[in-house]
């Protein structure tokens, strides 16, 4: 019987490279499934579940690095000419950059992911969650845009033509970057002001805001513009260095807590001391008050009517809307029914007591006696020359 030995087998060098380079991706597999497997064990033991989304955002790139790496390590054993042998360093050149950036792109929106997790905005006192949100999702998209940038370059770095352009383009670098800022200054501007937004921090995610006359939250804060959400559930874009640059309102900047109006125009007589008990009850009755303070005041007068203010406190700007429309209407309740005298009224002097007398009615002059004012009057004698 023939005996069989490696160095006897007449088998193919491409079937043998093959079944190497099929080895090496089947260990790497195997080691990455290990690998993962271990990593969801541990992660699974913590209660937060943080570790849990950093696994998950390294599996995918992680596994295509394990493979790449087993077929660097594998190179040498492989028969390869010298045009193989250089297009295999140029895809190599490019694949293993584009796979670090992968995986470092991955991490950082896991982060990002992680940060929103334990920033619950969902609370009465969300002040700190925001901020922490709102500083996360701005760097995060730095963060991502410049690692893309480096991937980018050096995976055309790898190329020898792109390198000699690059080389040239160097050369005349001066007039390339002031071509390049003039035509990106709108873009390089608001990427500037989202980098600075990150830090000064003028507006948050979720922050009640008012601008361009628009009432709404702000709902996702991007690297060049910002989402506002109105109200009627349309959507504000706006860009960012807007908000660096022109005044808005924020009505969440320190605290979520706001203080609600109500107006009413009364009559004069109005009894104010009846209007603020019946105010006392129903903001003490409504379960949208939180508790800090209400008031009852005449902020003005008018000749014919006076201006009456209902001041009520509320956690936020949803249930100071709603309290204060609640307030508008108990009070307007209580005036139609129980104090009607309270509704403006118009008034009018048509006599005074007494002017109905005959006697009390002026006396018209005589004929004759009328003096220079033609009727008007009579001149007293010793007024007479």
């Amino acid at each position: 019987m023939r005996q069989i030995f490696p160095e006897r087998w007449d088998v193919p060098v491409q079937v043998v490279d093959s079944l190497t380079v099929l080895a090496a991706i089947l260990i790497a597999l195997v080691v990455h499934w290990a690998a993962m497997r271990i990593a969801r064990q541990l992660a699974a033991r913590t209660p937060e579940s943080i570790d849990d989304v950093f696994v998950d955002a390294a599996a995918r790139p992680a596994r295509w690095i394990v493979v790449a790496l087993a077929l660097a390590s594998v190179r040498q054993l492989l028969h390869l000419d010298d045009g193989a042998r250089a297009l295999w360093g140029q895809a190599a050149g490019m694949i293993v950059p584009l796979l670090l950036g992968w995986l470092a792109i991955n991490l950082i929106r896991a982060g990002g992911r992680a940060v929103e997790l334990s920033a619950d905005i969902s609370v009465a006192d969300n002040l700190r969650a925001r901020r922490r949100r709102t500083r996360s999702a701005i760097l995060t998209r730095v963060a991502v845009f410049l690692v893309g940038f480096v991937t980018i370059c050096l995976m055309l770095l790898s190329i020898p033509s792109v390198r000699s352009v690059g080389v040239t383009l160097m050369a005349s670098a001066g007039l390339a970057g002031l071509a390049v800022g003039a035509a990106a200054q709108p873009a390089l501007k608001n990427i500037i002001a989202g980098i600075q937004m990150a830090f000064t921090e003028p507006i948050r995610i979720d922050d009640v805001v008012i601008i361009d006359g628009e009432w709404g939250r702000i709902e996702e804060i991007r690297l060049t513009y910002v989402v506002v959400a109105i109200w009627d559930e349309r959507r504000l874009v706006v860009p960012v260095s807007k908000f660096l640059e022109e005044s808005f309102q924020n009505w969440t900047r320190n605290s979520s807590q706001l203080h609600g109006t109500a107006f009413f125009w009364l009559d004069p007589t109005a009894d104010i001391a009846r209007l603020r008990a019946r105010l006392e009850e129903l903001v003490r009755a409504n379960e949208r008050w939180d508790g800090r303070g209400f008031v009852l005041q005449v902020t003005d007068t008018r000749p014919d009517a006076i201006e009456v203010r209902a001041l009520v406190t509320a956690r936020d700007a949803a249930n100071a809307f709603d309290l204060r429309c609640d307030v508008r209407e108990g009070i307007l309740a209580f005036i139609r029914d129980e104090m009607p005298e309270a509704l403006p009224r118009g008034r009018m002097e048509l006599g005074r007591p007494g002017w109905t007398d005959p006697a009390a009615l002026p006396v018209p002059p005589a004929p004759g006696e009328e003096g220079a004012s033609g009727g008007a009057g009579t001149i007293p004698d010793d007024a007479r020359p």
